[in-house]
């Protein structure tokens, strides 16, 4: 990993500095320090649980982060002896990337300033005395504003330095009103994404709390931390499972790439810009990630078609057309065993049928075509036509869309070419690839930053 940026540094410096001021102590205030060394050594030791085996196998990534322990002390200390709870651990904390120091002094720095936030507001709404006795169920109230204030420390603390150890690009050809509303977005959908599993930590952060301020004392508060921890684990399994997904997505588009060179990259945007007709759509999040593996792997088939085929120059013949137009069969079958596709298997059958029923494999028309492969059959027309290729340059995002408008009702389906064009309108069109250069001696056409981009219906490529 290269350097850190300097402007990275500095904001670690001004976190640091400002976790500091927060664990200075409060006249008035005591805190009992045998609680808080109690809990800096429980979260320690949460946070090098990954370091030891289970069974021979090391706990999946991400077991040490235990936010209940935290939590739980913002809710039994006051705000000063809160913040120390995190250090620790932040500091023994296992770190694979260079400066370790500066990244434990990040982490241990990020934590405190999140717990002492919490802790206050926890404080200012009265929770301390909520956790105990018949006035426990208004425990809630505070207890939910608390965690809301140590999730949004952390998502602005988080987004912050990203923004600065990442080198965020600044595109200037657009105002600051469009960049700030960017950032504005990317922050939002942190901070959605972290508050569901912060909030369950934060239940159990409660129920420890609770249980401490008992009769029953810190031993029973001990005992909210195992199913805790299984949850983790599952929850951290799921995650292990999903990055395995994506590695198999990966691998099998990167053996399409080998070997129909004239097509690269066209996965991987054709995947993306059936994400951009989903969320246009409106479908809920797990459908737009299912829809956009359908995307990436709507020519795995590819791989059951002579490689003669996909790299000759001239025109096909009859025969071998009628071979190129097998691989939607082909790739059916080869992903029909992979479970978490779901939709997707269909539409990578179907996304070369047409609604007037000229299409293949099966002819199918109008609503007989399922939604997902009407929703492709879109996104992969409309990069066949913006893309350069060896035998002819690329159309405009404009002329593309135009020439889907005049093919939607024969060929394409009017709902799905309108969401394509209101995506465009709205976000633009800045594929990760750019280009389809591989044997290629013309260089692609810039693409339009404003306006409307450009796409070519099937039969005139063979994608």
């Amino acid at each position: 990993m290269g350097p850190v940026r300097p402007w990275a540094r500095v904001y670690v410096g001004c976190a640091v500095l400002g976790a500091l001021l927060c664990v200075s102590p409060v006249p008035d205030v005591r805190a009992p320090m045998w609680v808080v060394a109690l809990l800096a050594a429980l979260y320690a030791l949460c946070e090098q649980v990954p370091r030891f085996r289970h069974g021979g196998r090391r706990p999946p990534e991400g077991m040490g982060t235990f936010f209940p322990v935290l939590l739980a002390g913002a809710f039994l200390l006051p705000p000063p002896a809160a913040a120390l709870v995190p250090l620790p651990g932040a500091l023994l904390a296992r770190v694979a990337q260079r400066p370790r120091w500066l990244r434990r002094s990040w982490q241990a720095a990020q934590l405190g300033l999140a717990v002492c936030a919490a802790s206050r507001v926890h404080w200012a709404l009265g929770g301390r005395d909520a956790v105990v006795g018949p006035r426990f169920p208004y425990a809630l109230v505070p207890a939910g504003a608390a965690v809301v204030a140590f999730c949004l420390v952390l998502t602005a603390l988080d987004m912050g330095i990203r923004a600065l150890a990442e080198g965020v690009p600044v595109r200037w050809g657009r105002s600051l009103l469009e960049r700030s509303r960017e950032f504005g977005g990317a922050w939002c959908g942190l901070f959605l994404r972290s508050l569901g599993p912060i909030t369950v930590h934060g239940l159990a952060g409660l129920m420890m709390a609770v249980l401490w301020r008992s009769p029953y004392g810190p031993v029973a508060a001990l005992l909210v931390l195992l199913p805790m921890y299984v949850s983790c684990w599952v929850f951290a399994q799921y995650h292990r499972e999903r990055a395995a997904h994506q590695a198999t997505i990966r691998a099998l588009v990167q053996a399409v790439d080998i070997k129909d060179g004239y097509t690269r990259g066209h996965s991987e945007r054709v995947g993306q810009a059936s994400m951009m007709i989903a969320r246009e759509l409106g479908m809920d999040d797990d459908r737009v990630e299912v829809l956009r593996f359908a995307g990436i792997l709507h020519d795995v088939g590819k791989l059951g078609v002579p490689t003669r085929l996909l790299r000759k120059d001239g025109p096909l013949t009859p025969h071998e057309r009628r071979i190129i137009e097998l691989h939607p069969e082909y790739g059916h079958e080869m992903v029909r065993g992979i479970g978490f596709l779901g939709e997707a298997r269909s539409a990578i059958l179907h996304h070369h049928e047409r609604l007037d029923g000229s299409g293949y494999p099966y002819g199918l028309t109008g609503p007989q075509i399922p939604e997902f492969a009407r929703v492709v059959a879109v996104a992969d027309a409309f990069d066949a036509m913006t893309s350069t290729r060896s035998y002819r340059r690329a159309r405009p995002v404009a002329a593309a869309l135009e020439e889907l408008e005049r093919c939607a009702g024969s060929q394409f389906d009017p709902a799905m070419v309108r969401a394509l064009i209101g995506a465009l309108d709205r976000h633009g069109w800045h594929p990760a690839v750019t280009s389809d250069e591989v044997r290629g001696n013309v260089p692609p056409p810039a693409l339009p930053s404003a306006g409307r981009p450009t796409v070519q219906p099937h039969g005139g490529g063979r994608t």
